[in-house]
């Protein structure tokens, strides 16, 4: 049965000083990371589509801490900030939105298809929806390899229009595969809100079809997001199968750079902003004493100078060779049941 909001938005767990200055880092990365990615969008050192995550940080970081190390990530095109949670190097990622050689996928994939293999991130896809039968399909092999492992499928609430989830659910269902399906519901698919494209606003409830446990989750809150996916994770890990979690959150910038965002009033934008995740840990980190303000303040100059570095990097980096187009485009195997 799916929960309520109101029973399980908030966190209900001690947490310790190393998690929540982890949080803090992890969003302050994400943050200065992609507010430099825009100024360098505008002056046209990153070319292309461009999809920013400010606002969203806590749906990444308060996943990372709630699962294990093997498990498996996989997302749509929003995506710089979850490799960055994941520990992929800034320098990489920056580099592949330069699209230069010495990028996360060689710079080959720019902005919109960020892979990274030693850190379980598996992109990063382009086609709206695409990436959800293909989250199922990781979970898929994770049961039938035995690895105790799980997959988390992000997605955005325009996605779940698509056909593709309903497969992925009832089959993801069928099997009782380790996945966790979460929504970033930030309002808006592209320009349009939700109220606009269903009449099934409340998103979770879509699992519910499928007697999938399903829940919103308050994902302006870290703590809240850490707490709904650990469920998540028990549950899948006990061989339960998926769950749905629909973690409203907001983003602060367009739905990318071309976006002029004539679809919603600034009103609503600062409303959101006085719910910021990285406020919120902040004064948490502050009133329990867990840190004081000069050492948030050395974390905020180490994470400014990784992404001055990361820009210094990419700008140093050279252009794959036009050769480079024809690599990875096939795998070589021999199988044993093919023959010429």
């Amino acid at each position: 049965m799916a929960a309520t909001a109101a029973t399980k938005s908030k966190a209900k767990t001690e947490y310790s000083k190393e998690t929540y200055l982890f949080w803090y880092e992890s969003m302050q990365l994400m943050r200065k990371f992609e507010e430099k990615a825009g100024q360098l969008y505008g002056m046209q050192k990153i070319r292309g589509f461009c999809h920013l995550y400010i606002g969203q940080e806590a749906c990444a970081a308060g996943a990372v801490t709630a699962l294990r190390k093997g498990d498996k990530y996989i997302t749509a095109y929003r995506d710089h900030a979850h490799p960055l949670a994941l520990g992929t190097h800034p320098n990489a990622v920056m580099a592949e939105l330069f699209a230069k050689e010495t990028g996360i996928s060689k710079g080959k994939g720019g902005s919109m298809h960020i892979f990274d293999k030693e850190n379980h991130f598996f992109g990063g896809h382009g086609i709206v929806g695409g990436q959800i039968p293909l989250g199922a399909g990781i979970a898929f092999a994770e049961k039938y390899n035995n690895t105790g492992h799980l997959c988390i499928c992000y997605m955005g609430d325009g996605a779940v229009r698509q056909g593709a989830l309903h497969e992925a659910f009832n089959l993801a269902m069928l099997w009782k595969l380790p996945v966790i399906f979460a929504i970033e519901n930030n309002g808006y698919a592209m320009g349009t809100s939700v109220k606009r494209t269903s009449n099934v606003t409340e998103l979770y409830t879509l699992g519910e079809s499928y007697d999938m446990p399903s829940e919103p989750v308050d994902a302006m809150n870290v703590e809240a997001v850490h707490d709904a996916i650990a469920r998540a994770a028990d549950r899948a890990r006990a061989g339960e199968g998926p769950s749905l979690l629909e973690l409203r959150t907001y983003r602060y910038k367009g739905h990318s750079m071309s976006d002029p965002q004539k679809y919603r009033s600034k009103e609503e934008v600062e409303e959101y902003k006085q719910r910021d995740p990285i406020e919120q840990v902040k004064h948490t980190i502050l009133s329990k004493k867990i840190a004081t303000e000069k050492e948030l303040e050395a974390i905020d100059q180490k994470v400014n100078a990784q992404v001055e570095e990361s820009v210094r990097f990419a700008e140093e980096s050279k252009y794959p060779d036009p050769a480079e187009a024809l690599h990875d485009i096939y795998e070589q195997k021999d199988y044993p049941f093919v023959t010429d």
